[in-house]
């Protein structure tokens, strides 16, 4: 009695925004199934011309009382991702986690720094990337993945602000059960995701999950340390940030706890 069925919720960002922690954590819910890997569909070209099939065919099988969801962090900075989206279901839920821009910048400086270690290639120090010429780089693709405001109004024009459910990604990881709440309540599902999911791990300093009789962390990957970045430097983002931030919050009529 399963099929493979097209989500009917999109994770569709941010990228370092805490994305795979809210997708498996959404997984514990009965109701939720989720695809095993991100699919870039409506990101890449590539993918997008091999048809909703294609797409079909990468989801999970599912019963009829079951959401499918998929996560691609790639979708919410991508031009084309809002109308393919749009033209696919026009009345689809979508879910946006996003964190402070700045703390974003510096984890995405970071998973590329260790890529890059991984692979032995040579890698920059994040205030010769961020700074050039003695003033912000504001070309740096990390940084222009922060400027919430000039992606969401893209999203904006073809979805209405009741169907994009931003998801705090800061307090998900410090408290995971009242947003994974505000979730369930968005998706119209039963309340099934308890406290008892969830068990704080003081070695790796975040919360781990335990459902189905057995207990998993996020990947090694994931919370990795970041690095002492110079306090002018800072300083320097979070100015550039907060007018941005602050029209994000005139759009979605919601402030958050950024610098």
């Amino acid at each position: 009695g399963t099929s493979r069925q097209i989500p009917q919720t999109i994770i569709i960002g941010v990228r370092k925004g805490g994305t795979r922690a809210l997708l498996e954590m959404l997984d514990i819910h009965p109701n939720i199934v989720v695809a095993a890997t991100e699919v870039h569909f409506f990101d890449w070209d590539e993918n997008y011309v091999k048809g909703i099939d294609w797409y079909r065919n990468l989801m999970p099988f599912s019963y009829g009382n079951q959401i499918t969801i998929e996560k691609t962090p790639g979708y919410f900075t991508s031009p084309q991702a809002p109308g393919r989206i749009h033209d696919m279901n026009s009345s689809i839920k979508l879910l946006l986690i996003l964190r402070d821009p700045t703390e974003r910048v510096i984890s995405d400086y970071t998973q590329v720094y260790y890529n890059r270690v991984e692979n032995h290639k040579p890698v920059q120090l994040f205030e010769d990337i961020v700074i050039k010429n003695g003033v912000l780089n504001t070309k740096y693709k990390a940084i222009q993945r922060s400027l919430y405001d000039v992606h969401m109004e893209k999203w904006l024009k073809h979805f209405s602000l009741d169907q994009i459910h931003i998801v705090d990604g800061n307090t998900l990881i410090k408290d995971p059960l009242p947003e994974l709440q505000k979730v369930e309540r968005f998706l119209n599902l039963p309340s099934r995701i308890m406290s008892s999911n969830f068990y704080f791990n003081q070695t790796k300093g975040f919360y781990c999950i335990r459902s189905d009789g057995r207990e998993r962390c996020l990947h090694e990957s994931k919370g990795r340390p970041h690095p002492f970045v110079n306090s002018t430097v800072l300083e320097q983002l979070y100015s550039y940030f907060r007018e941005h931030n602050a029209k994000f919050y005139r759009m979605v009529n919601h402030s958050f706890d950024w610098h």
